[in-house]
């Protein structure tokens, strides 16, 4: 994306696994309708894989140099995100005092309204007409009544992405959110097409604490991809990596 604004460093952490990644697998395996969790999609923990991954990814922001690493956090509010942050944060030996994490509301996870802890097989059972629909609009534009599509996602980190160039020009900047938050910032940030992001969406879900990162071009003009799904800082570490989607969806088109 061209602009002289941008932040010098950006990387964008999808959390560690979490308690709802492991209950929405048990779900599909068994061939289940609901996902079997008591939490409120906000209030659900990281699995205790997720805060041995985030630990993982701690420990090599720790390993930069200090010059190196991020100056300030942004942060879903959603408790997986905030305790992955608190981890790496803590695992990385402690940000410097003047590094703050600022929770962000535009990077909460896609709101799945109606669909909300159903597996594929619950939405094809509950909502036919509407699984139908999905197929014939496709996952980019389609939104399940009181939920979000990807373009209201991308909507609201319209104005994150513009805080991020008013507020952290130059400086080395840390996202902390979910699968979808993680694509549809690579959507903004690449200027990518509905095709190209469900291109890069079908090849693989984005794994769980991995890293994609952007460094400012040499001539200062806009953003260079850097790093995609970086998992190096887990296999390093001989811990597994995962990558379950952060809610269920229905079958791709």
């Amino acid at each position: 994306m061209t602009s002289t604004a941008w932040p010098h460093t950006l990387w964008i952490v999808r959390h560690g696994q979490s308690a709802g990644n492991v209950a929405r697998d048990a779900a599909e395996a068994a061939g289940q309708a609901m996902i079997d969790i008591s939490f409120r999609d906000i209030d659900t923990p990281l699995s205790e894989l997720g805060v041995t991954q985030s630990r993982a990814l701690g420990r090599w922001f720790g390993s930069l140099p200090p010059e190196q690493r991020p100056q300030v956090v942004l942060c879903s509010p959603y408790l997986r995100a905030l305790e992955t942050a608190r981890i790496v944060a803590e695992s990385a030996g402690g940000w410097d005092g003047a590094v703050r994490t600022r929770q962000d509301e535009r990077l909460r996870e896609k709101e799945f309204g109606i669909v909300d802890r159903l597996t594929r097989h619950g939405i094809a059972q509950k909502h036919p007409e509407l699984n139908a629909q999905r197929g014939h609009v496709g996952k980019f534009y389609f939104r399940p009544p009181g939920g979000e599509s990807w373009c209201d996602v991308i909507l609201r980190l319209r104005s994150l992405t513009e805080m991020l160039t008013r507020e952290y020009a130059g400086q080395r900047v840390l996202v902390v959110a979910h699968q979808v938050v993680v694509n549809c910032m690579r959507y903004l940030i690449e200027e990518l097409d509905e095709g190209q992001i469900l291109a890069i969406d079908a090849e693989g879900d984005v794994p769980n604490c991995s890293v994609t990162s952007y460094r400012r071009a040499a001539d200062g003009q806009g953003l260079v991809l850097d790093l995609v799904n970086f998992l190096a800082p887990l296999q390093e570490a001989g811990v597994p990596a995962t990558a379950a989607p952060d809610a269920p969806a229905a079958p791709k088109p």
